[in-house]
């Protein structure tokens, strides 16, 4: 596995400030990050599956994380974390912001959930490896994508899962992700730059680097009258599940 430049700062301070500046409207479905409320679903879905895939007889369990750890990496203010505490694994949630980290600890505590948050680089964090890793909608947003990849890579434990989610670089995500996407508020404006998206076909190379290989892989596509839902159609934003090679 590569293990070149695991300490090197890879997340970029403007855009830990910009979402941190978002924290406290954070869990407000109808705010400025309702975006994510509706997508979070979607990616839960692809998560249970990708759970019940990799670990057999898990698929009948309602906490089928039961004894597991599990990373929630770019955590915001929680919105993964708390679904995989109430699959039964204790969660770690890390974020660069740590306006997020002390949202998420509020949250997790009104609602009787036991979960760790911690703010910080990744790389600085000694926090140990973990069972399952998710990191959703982020990777677009760090500056050294090869170095964070290695420090994602090295926070999986052996024969664990990383699910990832992040928009696909193509003229479509250019004009509705970014273009129409803001210009209507349906995303907060600035947090999108095009030339950070990555293709599947660059971040397969990329966690090839560093030892993981692609499991499963899908789209999340919109449809009028059916919403945003899981596809091949990657057009816009895809979703992956990798392991360990």
């Amino acid at each position: 596995m590569t293990k070149a430049n695991v300490t090197s700062v890879t997340i970029r301070p403007e855009e830990a400030e910009h979402f941190a500046s978002l924290a406290r409207d954070w869990w407000n479905p109808k705010g400025p990050m309702a975006s994510l409320h509706q997508v979070n679903p979607v990616r839960l879905e692809f998560i249970r599956g990708a759970i019940d895939a990799h670990w057999s007889g898990s698929a009948s369990n309602a906490k089928p994380l039961a004894g597991k750890t599990a990373l929630d990496i770019g955590c915001g203010a929680g919105l993964v974390c708390e679904p995989m505490a109430r699959l039964g694994a204790a969660v770690t949630g890390v974020d660069a912001a740590a306006e997020n980290v002390s949202a998420a600890a509020a949250h997790a505590e009104a609602v009787g959930l036991d979960i760790r948050y911690m703010a910080g680089e990744l790389a600085g964090l000694d926090i140990g490896q973990f069972d399952l890793v998710t990191c959703l909608e982020v990777v677009e947003h760090v500056a050294d994508k090869p170095a964070f990849l290695a420090n994602v890579a090295e926070r999986i434990a052996p024969g664990g899962l990383l699910v990832m989610s992040t928009p696909n670089r193509t003229a479509a995500s250019r004009l509705l992700l970014v273009g129409a996407a803001e210009a209507i508020g349906y995303v907060p404006k600035g947090t999108h730059n095009w030339s950070d998206f990555i293709t599947p076909e660059e971040l397969a190379d990329l966690l090839s680097d560093v030892g993981l290989e692609l499991i499963d892989q899908q789209g999340i596509a919109y449809w009028p009258g059916k919403g945003l839902h899981l596809s091949d159609d990657e057009a816009l934003n895809y979703i992956l599940s990798a392991r360990r090679i």
